[in-house]
């Protein structure tokens, strides 16, 4: 049997094996054809802008490149040798090397992330360098005492490296000390884990009050008659249509002290005009903005689910003794598990990076880890440290990912 198949050809023939064989291979590669542009787009947009990011957030080669001798230095002295003849001779080395090279303002940038004002010294330094002779050390201390501050020393030993990981210690809040050793830093100065949990915070937060409100809008869109739930549909999807900016300045108008529903609640006789409540510029209004943008995304996965339950499933429940309370417990609920997961990854996902609401009506106590992130990259220019805060945002996403499929499962999550 087995040399009678062998011995098969097609009309041409071709063996039947080595024919099926390339027909396999040329379906693969048209499937592939059509796949590549996806994935190239895919590449060039996503996986290379992240992979930049990652790269940024641990090298930055700006200070190790214009100190060469410094470097050499750092790396003959171990931590907590003594900043001698020697080091001051290397930096004056260096010093005249950046004013050649015009280089002493970056290199001043890279340290300033780590001590303020570092920036003048350097490029104040250098303008006097070539008038710089043995010794060293008295020579540049005569022009700038701040030489002489330990910190500065061990944030250019650092910065000697071009690979480093001290963007993601300032990212944790966390710095090193006079000998290298990791530490704390001061309370007063810890900004970033309080942002990044503030950040999960409202998040959470934003899920929980969207799903709420969401469950009874699904619901009714997956109850009512076609015609009266398309009606519904596109007031939920309305707000797709009206820009993100739009939206938000919206809620400024409303929320704000002089602003429309204030002056109702004084009409009503609720408040008094000197006792207007202050809902703009705090938390309070980017959980309410951003309840409301986020909304449909919550809205649709769970119509989605609620659309496929057949209403008999709740009313056989009934019948068999059921009250409407147990009924919607133990046999609707739990079918509408998938599009609540759905639903709230989604909403989840999307809070945590969201930029311009948060930084129009969130004022100082409605900031997240986001805005800060585009404070770095627009204003104080530290990408790396920025890149170094994304990637601890993209680190506990996917960690967050990972625990939701470990508990529920991404095969049960459903979106339509």
């Amino acid at each position: 049997m087995t040399d009678a198949t062998a011995q098969l050809t097609t009309a041409d023939g071709k063996p039947l094996k080595a024919a099926l064989a390339a027909s396999l291979a040329r379906s693969r590669r048209r499937a592939f054809l059509l796949v590549a542009p996806l994935f190239l787009f895919v590449l060039i947009t996503f996986v290379v802008p992240i992979g930049q990011m990652l790269m940024q957030s641990v090298y930055n080669d700006t200070f190790s490149t214009a100190a060469p001798a410094l470097g050499k230095w750092f790396d003959e002295h171990p931590p907590g040798s003594e900043i001698d003849e020697s080091a001051y001779a290397a930096l004056a080395s260096d010093l005249k090397l950046m004013k050649e090279q015009k280089t002493s303002g970056s290199a001043g940038t890279r340290i300033n992330y780590d001590i303020s004002g570092s920036r003048s010294m350097f490029t104040g330094t250098a303008r006097k360098a070539d008038k710089f002779e043995p010794p060293y050390k008295e020579a540049i201390l005569s022009v700038e005492k701040k030489w002489d501050n330990p910190n500065i020393w061990r944030a250019m030993r650092s910065a000697s490296s071009p690979l480093t990981i001290d963007f993601y210690l300032a990212a944790l809040d966390m710095t090193r000390d006079d000998t290298g050793n990791i530490v704390s830093v001061p309370e007063g100065q810890a900004v970033y884990k309080m942002l990044f949990g503030r950040t999960m915070m409202l998040s959470l937060a934003i899920t929980v009050i969207c799903m709420f409100v969401a469950f009874p809008i699904a619901h009714l869109l997956a109850t009512l008659p076609l015609a009266k739930s398309n009606l519904l549909m596109i007031l939920v999807l309305l707000p797709f249509w009206t820009s993100l900016l739009v939206r938000t300045t919206s809620w400024m108008v409303l929320l704000q002290s002089q602003g429309v529903l204030n002056d109702l609640l004084v009409w009503l006789g609720i408040i008094g005009d000197d006792g207007r409540i202050q809902m703009m510029y705090n938390r309070t209004g980017t959980l309410v903005a951003m309840t409301h943008i986020l909304l449909p995304f919550m809205v649709l996965p769970l119509y989605s689910v609620m659309r496929t339950i057949p209403p008999a499933y709740v009313r056989a429940a009934r019948s068999l003794g059921a009250n409407s309370f147990v009924a919607f417990y133990r046999v609707y609920l739990p079918q509408t598990l998938p599009g609540i997961g759905a639903g709230a990854l989604l909403v989840f996902i999307l809070a945590v990076g969201y930029y311009i609401t948060p930084a129009l009506v969130g004022g100082a106590d409605g900031q997240l880890i986001s805005n800060l992130i585009a404070f770095h990259m627009q204003k104080s220019l530290n990408w790396s440290l920025a890149a170094a805060l994304a990637a601890l945002l993209l680190a506990g996403i996917l960690a967050l990912y990972w625990l939701y499929d470990r508990i529920v499962g991404i095969d049960n999550m459903k979106l339509g």
